[in-house]
């Protein structure tokens, strides 16, 4: 927030204790509650949508349909035939991300995929089970892909540990990813809001020139609206693109 002639953009992602004194005991912040309120949220709509099963779908009803759908080309389609098994994880994970993502966009509200905590433990998560799933399928031939087929022995010194270090990057560029890009749209959100409210103090003129920064929020809404579902997709296809190379022999 603004504070006199200062932009404080990154106080928005201090973590605070909630419920009182027991979230003080329990170091209990606004980001797990705000994870807890996603799940509710993400479950909600699911039983609500489906709730019906119309033949004739109402508009809840169709939005969870098209969610599963969605989902389950993806996983499908990406990793092929086996993609069904690892479809409720997907579907999990995809919603999960997209759920907090928005949530940052509603007042007083949080998002906790701003948090490289948050966005590492589930490229973490999905970096080991990529590689359970790997070892599952191939065994000891998975460690035939750090020296890729062709590749002269002579060169197995300076290809393999190239390989490695590429494969052992997912995780950390799978995380910076969607917690940058979380973190940049609400700073310029910050930024625009505390223009906003410097300029008013500023008379007549200021409150007109004011304005713009609405107005250039107003359209930083939509594109976070874009980027938030962008960054749960691509969150989402990268697990896929993984799995399929640890299901394939």
């Amino acid at each position: 927030m603004a504070a006199g002639s200062t932009i404080d953009a990154l106080g928005q992602f201090e973590l605070t204790p909630v419920l009182g004194t027991l979230g003080e005991s329990l170091h209990f912040s606004q980001s797990p509650l705000f994870m807890l309120i996603a799940v509710v949220l993400v479950l909600s709509f699911l039983y609500i949508g489906m709730r019906p099963a119309a033949v004739v779908p109402g508009r809840l009803q169709a939005a969870a349909e098209l969610g599963y759908d969605f989902v389950h080309d993806l996983a499908v389609s990406t990793i092929g035939e086996k993609g069904t098994a690892f479809f409720p994880f997907i579907f999990a994970l995809f919603f999960f991300i997209l759920t907090g993502n928005y949530l940052g966009l509603i007042p007083f509200c949080f998002t906790y995929t701003s948090h490289i905590a948050v966005t590492l433990a589930l490229a973490v998560g999905v970096f080991l089970l990529s590689i359970v799933v790997a070892l599952r399928h191939q065994g000891i031939g998975f460690f035939k892909h750090f020296l890729p087929a062709g590749v002269p022995i002579g060169l197995a010194p300076l290809i393999v540990p190239i390989e490695i270090i590429s494969f052992l990057s997912r995780p950390i560029s799978l995380s910076i990813r969607l917690f940058a890009n979380m973190v940049a749209g609400h700073v310029l959100f910050e930024v625009f809001a505390s223009f906003t409210i410097m300029l008013a103090g500023l008379g007549v003129v200021g409150q007109v020139i004011a304005i713009a920064p609405i107005v250039f929020n107003i359209a930083l809404m939509a594109l976070e609206l874009l980027v938030g579902l962008l960054q749960a997709y691509v969150f989402a296809i990268l697990t896929c693109i993984y799995l399929r190379e640890a299901v394939e022999h």
